[in-house]
């Protein structure tokens, strides 16, 4: 515990002022540096917030911890905290910011939040679980620009903490500068070789180069620093290491990670479940019979059946219902469908219409083997699915699925393309060999 020497404000761990009670520090800390860090006690802070409804920062991170919930009803659940929070007044100016921020993302005022969040991060630029709450914002609005200025602008006030260059790396790499997100991502781990968003930046900058093998090395030897993290670092990771897997062809590898390491580590969390889904299709598109793991799924994919909060999460929860043979799949379509009138989300109305509309109506048609219809709506959005969020890495299932439709509908030349534009980065994938052979055959070459 720390106090600002002009003010006698309590000072958190990364050297921000509040006003809350000392009594809460600890709690407020758990929330600081659990959640840059992806440890559990991240989640402390709501009991923090509860017994101390006097720290307005603690009922603010619980309010934002809420809110990450990623469902429907994370406002409903968000809202009481920011409430108290406003009731506590005296608040400084970086705890005014940030509920501010907070109670714009209870609206789902994207463009407000990056904006508040901008200006709060130049203001306070050693506050790295501010840094981290604004790159989740930029990431999910497909914006890697604003992830890197950001992490540099905050770079040289952080510059020992492993924390801010892996946010570095992540920046870079989706904004594909590949080598200096390596050499920041190896900054990081100098600093602490278990930093696992570092970790996770150099699965990207592998898969990127096409040097899966040594991706996949670097990530086996980290693992076991992963224990114990929050189910979705640990469970993300392990899926990277599961894509390197089924690009070197080790189909059963893959399987058996998704098991052990991917699925039921949290099964009722937005990120597990877009893994899982995400990990079975790429399974099922390199051929392997997944069973009754679909079903396994459905109980909890059920339960979004309404949710169209984010488009990149809907059209995963959706392929996974329709696979799964679900009613509630139906159900999502017509909601999703529903959204270019009368969105949940009204700045997202053009993203619906232009893009995540025309992809739902692919993904469900690919995973209904009307495989025409599937190449015909996916490709007409591929060039703008950026826009749903999500990583390189992750919005290439909509490549896979779309490349494995036109396969199937006889699209020979655009899978062609597709093929060997792939080889750069999967240069040793027996799979992708085995299609481009099956294409050329297709051919006459």
């Amino acid at each position: 515990m720390s106090h600002d020497s002009d003010t006698g404000a309590v000072s958190d761990s990364f050297g921000s002022t509040t006003t809350s009670p000392q009594a809460a520090l600890a709690g407020i800390n758990d929330f600081a540096e659990g959640f840059v860090s992806y440890q559990t006690r991240a989640v402390n802070v709501l009991d923090t917030a509860d017994a101390h409804p006097d720290s307005a920062l603690a009922n603010i991170y619980a309010g934002m911890l809420w809110m990450f919930l990623e469902r429907p009803e994370a406002p409903e659940k968000s809202i009481p905290y920011a409430q108290r929070a406003e009731r506590v007044g005296g608040l400084n100016a970086r705890e005014r910011g940030l509920l501010a921020l907070l109670q714009a993302w209870q609206q789902y005022d994207h463009q407000q939040v990056r904006a508040i969040g901008t200006q709060l991060c130049a203001d306070y630029p050693r506050d790295l679980p501010l840094l981290k709450i604004v790159q989740y914002h930029a990431f999910n609005a497909g914006d890697a620009s604003l992830m890197l200025r950001l992490a540099l602008a905050a770079e040289p006030h952080n510059a020992h903490l492993a924390a801010l260059h892996s946010m570095v790396a992540f920046g870079h790499e989706q904004s594909h500068h590949i080598a200096e997100a390596e050499q920041a991502a190896h900054r990081a781990l100098a600093i602490d070789p278990n930093e696992p968003w570092a970790h996770h930046a150099l699965a990207h900058v592998h898969l990127g180069r096409g040097t899966g093998n040594e991706g996949l090395a670097l990530l086996q030897a980290s693992s076991p620093s992963w224990d114990g993290l929050n189910s979705f670092m640990f469970t993300h990771n392990w899926w990277h290491v599961a894509l390197f897997e089924i690009a070197r062809g080790e189909v059963v590898s893959a399987l058996r990670i998704h098991d052990e390491r991917c699925w039921g580590v949290q099964p009722d969390y937005s990120q597990d479940q877009i893994g899982s889904v995400s990990l079975l299709a790429r399974l099922e598109l390199a051929a392997v019979d997944v069973g009754d793991r679909w079903q396994a799924l459905r109980p909890y994919l059920e339960t979004r059946r309404d949710d169209v909060i984010q488009p990149f999460l809907s059209l995963q929860y959706l392929y996974g219902l329709v696979k799964a043979g679900s009613a509630a799949g139906d159900e999502l379509l017509a909601l999703i469908r529903a959204q270019a009138d009368s969105p949940v989300v009204a700045q997202d109305r053009d993203l619906w219409r232009d893009v995540a509309i025309p992809a739902a109506e692919g993904m469900v048609a690919h995973a209904r083997g009307d495989h025409e219809r599937a190449a015909r709506e996916l490709a007409s959005v591929r060039g703008q699915l950026w826009r749903t969020g999500g990583s390189h890495a992750q919005r290439d299932l909509f490549e896979q699925v779309l490349l494995d439709a036109r396969l199937r509908a006889g699209h020979w030349d655009a899978a062609r393309k597709t093929l060997e534009h792939r080889r750069q980065w999967e240069p040793d994938s027996p799979i992708l060999q085995q299609r481009l052979q099956d294409v050329y055959r297709h051919l006459g070459h």
